[in-house]
Formats: structure tokens, C-alpha cells, sequence
């Protein structure tokens, strides 16, 4: 593997931050979405605990999943291809 060029740094540093971002603003989405009935009606705290839980659980996975679509796409790019 050759040296990268600062352009080719760069335009790395600036799709990991994408990702991150992007991948927070889904995952607060996907929560926001799974709790936002407990904020809403006037639920058990057993029921709000599991809302969190479960919330919690999908905005992680959300998170990770956009992570790696946002990074692998920006590998298969053929600018980006060895050879």
C-alpha cells in the first residue's frame, strides 16, 4: 500500500465523522421512537424501564449498522479500489 495523499486523509477523516454523526442521529431516532410512547401516556415504571431497555438496545444496533453501511460503501468506491 502506497502513501495517501492529504486529499485522500481527509476525505477518510471526513467520511469516519459522517458515519458517526449519522449513525447518532438514527440511533436517537430509532430511540426517540421505541420511547417516545412512555414519555407520552402515563405508563408502569416497569413498562418505561423496558421501553429504555429495548430502545437502548435498538439505537446500539442502529448506531453500528449505519456505521458499517456508511464505511463499507465508502470503500467499494472505485476511486478508492487498489488496482
Amino acid at each position: 500500500m502506497g502513501k495517501r495523499s492529504q486529499a485522500d486523509r481527509d476525505a477518510i477523516t471526513i467520511e469516519i465523522v459522517y458515519a458517526f454523526v449519522s449513525g447518532g442521529f438514527a440511533a436517537a431516532l430509532a430511540f426517540a421512537a421505541l420511547y417516545g410512547p412512555a414519555l407520552a401516556f402515563d405508563l408502569s415504571h416497569t413498562a418505561e424501564g423496558t421501553l429504555a431497555t429495548l430502545g437502548g438496545a435498538l439505537a446500539a444496533t442502529v448506531f453500528l449498522l449505519r456505521i458499517t453501511h456508511v464505511l463499507w460503501r465508502f470503500t467499494r468506491r472505485p476511486e478508492n479500489e487498489n488496482g
